[in-house]
């Protein structure tokens, strides 16, 4: 059971990363970029990391999102 919970997150990790390259928007890039540090931060926690898992969650996920919004925010949004 917990073999296909595994491929399950690795796959939504895989679709969400392929994801964020293709998309044309750059703010749904980053957004689906957060959604794979969240994925793989989840990943980390039932691999039994917790200390692995944290720093993904805060710095993969949030801190790197935050700074990429505020690149876009001075920069153009949209890829040309």
């Amino acid at each position: 059971m917990m073999d296909v919970v595994h491929i399950v997150i690795v796959g939504i990790a895989l679709i969400s990363s392929i994801a964020a390259v293709r998309a044309k928007d750059l703010v749904i890039s980053v957004i689906f970029l957060s959604l794979t540090g969240l994925v793989v931060s989840l990943e980390f926690y039932m691999l039994q990391a917790p200390d692995v898992s944290m720093a993904e969650a805060s710095i993969g996920a949030a801190l790197t999102t935050a700074i990429y919004m505020l690149v876009i925010k001075k920069t153009e949004r949209y890829e040309k």
